[in-house]
């Protein structure tokens, strides 16, 4: 288990040469079931990625949203989710600050655990570190099981391989088993 922070003197390139560097890739997932003040969820998934620069996140790939039924509670709207990674000088206390504001600003409450939610913002990643963090868990710890996040990752990143040795993006999300529904909102 390596708990080793990248070097944080500049942004994390993920870059290199046009072509991205999988090892050093921050991903963030989004989801969202609580349109709030928005047209749609769509629309707040979109405004939420406007507001990433804001906080010094670039978005360098994103997927294509995905919708999928809530879990643990099919009964609550469904969501749209999606993934992107990201490069930022932020590290990774820094970064879940940022998300935290984030979905502060697009009205986030926390309260009942699984409640439908404005916006969802989760470090699913952050290069290879692997481990506790002074209580950040990286990687994010269910992620791998969440087809709603490994689709949408296989579909930009295939050959991303989990930093606990879980496997590739792609087949992760073929083996996913919870949110088995999630498909491309195309």
């Amino acid at each position: 288990m390596s708990t080793d922070i990248p070097n944080m003197n500049g942004p994390v390139s993920v870059n290199i040469d046009g072509g991205l560097d999988l090892d050093r890739a921050v991903i963030v997932a989004l989801g969202c079931n609580d349109k709030g003040v928005w047209p749609s969820c769509r629309d707040a998934l979109e405004a939420a990625l406007a507001r990433f620069r804001f906080e010094g996140l670039d978005v360098i790939e994103q997927s294509s949203w995905w919708f999928s039924r809530a879990w643990p509670d099919p009964d609550d709207p469904p969501f749209l989710n999606g993934v992107v990674i990201l490069r930022t000088a932020l590290d990774p206390h820094a970064l879940m600050a940022a998300l935290g504001r984030i979905e502060e600003t697009f009205g986030r409450r926390r309260g009942e655990r699984n409640a439908p939610r404005t916006l969802d913002l989760d470090l699913i990643a952050y290069g290879r570190i692997s481990g506790d963090l002074d209580g950040l868990i990286l990687p994010h710890p269910r992620a791998a099981e969440r087809l709603f996040v490994m689709g949408p990752l296989a579909e930009i990143a295939p050959d991303w391989i989990h930093p606990d040795g879980g496997g590739r993006a792609a087949d992760l999300a073929a083996t996913a088993a919870v949110g088995r529904d999630a498909r491309p909102d195309r």
